[in-house]
């Protein structure tokens, strides 16, 4: 089982562990350093006290331990993208499927978002039977360009809110 809980000074050194190694291939390739680890929480505490929020990043946690950080990002006034990374020695057990569903709950139930997105390197399907088994579905693709290298199409996908019927 997981937990998510807001980010704090003390996790700069979990961040480095999960920015890294197998974990980051799909990413920037670049292991995070402890003093980017620093800046990207104080990044998310900074952005916890903007109103309106746009951005909600919380640490992936089991057994006390954090494994991973995901977050939601609002793109429009309706509209919201997912992302995630665990640490690579936590992959296959649930746990970025537990988080994103914990998410997804928060999208639509308090962030008062209609619809989510979001996107994976083609090369890591196991992201994209997560978002598959937490409703997603798939949409097509989008090129995105690699530092220094060619543009890579990116499987996206998406979640709407469902209404219940009669309403909205």
């Amino acid at each position: 089982m997981v937990t998510l809980r807001a980010l704090g000074p003390d996790d700069a050194p979990a961040l480095t562990r999960i920015y890294s190694g197998a974990s980051i291939q799909h990413t920037t390739g670049k292991p995070l350093t402890l003093d980017q680890a620093h800046a990207k929480i104080r990044t998310a505490l900074a952005t916890a006290t903007e109103t309106p929020r746009a951005q909600w990043s919380w640490g992936i946690v089991t057994t006390d331990e954090m494994i991973g950080l995901i977050a939601l990002r609002r793109r429009t006034p309706s509209m919201g993208t997912l992302s995630y990374i665990l640490r690579q020695d936590t992959w296959g057990n649930g746990y970025a499927t537990q988080a994103a569903r914990h998410v997804v709950d928060f999208a639509f139930a308090t962030a008062g978002l209609d619809r989510l997105e979001a996107m994976h390197h083609p090369a890591n399907p196991a992201s994209g039977r997560v978002l598959a088994k937490v409703g997603f579905t798939r949409t097509g693709t989008s090129d995105r360009c690699v530092e220094d290298g060619p543009a890579v199409p990116y499987q996206v996908y998406a979640l709407q809110r469902l209404v219940p019927h009669g309403q909205g």
